[in-house]
């Protein structure tokens, strides 16, 4: 994976590998040894330009092992598919879920890659009767495909994110069903959920993640986490995030060194 090839930085990932996965995870390896805490999410929970992710701070607090299972780019798809986060969440004592985007997750309308779930790879009919105006082998990602919906028609681009949001919500149902410990789920973004989202683009991740989904799937778990910019410089600092040139976009959609400090204090007395 790319974010294993960086040029010389202060960070290193040390990406390592699970039994029964093809997947590389953020370093060091875990003796998943009971009692363990499970932090499953995205690039957020991975870490990505961040020295001390969420995980790691928890993992030096508490007096129990700390497994960081992030993907970078992850959906949902994978976090219920790949067999060693599978086997990772029977053996936890507690699951820290982090809320991921619902763009990057196989529906109705498209396909997502198994294990890169933000790689576009198939549509379905009913997209292409929706979009017959579109030639969708021009795409390779889903933000890349979603925007280029967005702007031919916000009707029909409606429909799109009425099914992505079914898909999300029956996707976390079962998800939450199959885990027989506590989930403890972390809002960890750049914005909150209640913030409106800049007309003419999608909006920064969680993608379409409303308060009222929110609600519904917190009612199915042992609490919800909001971690959040308090003002409008903390929302674009990069400050304490190791990045080469071209991944200053990237840094700066992904949550900075004091949100992961805010999470983890967040988390510390619900795991405790």
């Amino acid at each position: 994976m790319s974010f294993e090839q960086r040029g010389p930085m202060p960070l290193t990932y040390e990406p390592v590998s699970y039994p029964g996965s093809v997947l590389r995870f953020r370093g060091p390896a875990s003796a998943m040894e009971a009692p363990y805490i499970l932090c499953l999410g995205g690039s957020e929970t991975f870490g990505r330009f961040i020295h001390a992710p969420y995980a790691t701070q928890l993992a030096e607090k508490l007096p129990h092992t700390v497994v960081n299972m992030g993907v970078m780019n992850a959906g949902l798809d994978v976090l219920m598919h790949d067999p060693a986060i599978i086997g990772a969440t029977r053996n936890a004592s507690a699951v820290v879920l982090q809320i991921t985007g619902a763009q990057n997750i196989s529906n109705r309308l498209y396909g997502v890659h198994p294990r890169r779930n933000d790689r576009f790879v198939k549509t379905t009919a009913m997209l292409r009767t929706i979009y017959r105006d579109v030639d969708f082998t021009e795409f390779h990602f889903t933000r890349h495909l979603l925007s280029h919906l967005q702007g031919l028609s916000a009707e029909r681009f409606g429909i799109v994110i009425a099914e992505l949001r079914v898909a999300w919500m029956a996707r976390m149902r079962s998800l939450l069903c199959e885990i027989d410990v506590p989930v403890h789920l972390l809002w960890l973004a750049r914005h909150h959920p209640d913030d409106p989202v800049q007309t003419g683009t999608l909006g920064p991740d969680p993608l379409f993640i409303t308060p009222d989904m929110l609600a519904e799937v917190r009612a199915m778990a042992a609490s919800l986490s909001i971690i959040s910019p308090s003002d409008t410089q903390m929302a674009q600092s990069t400050r304490g995030m190791f990045f080469a040139a071209r991944e200053e976009a990237a840094a700066r959609a992904l949550p900075g060194p004091d949100l992961h400090d805010r999470a983890a204090t967040a988390l510390l007395p619900l795991l405790s």
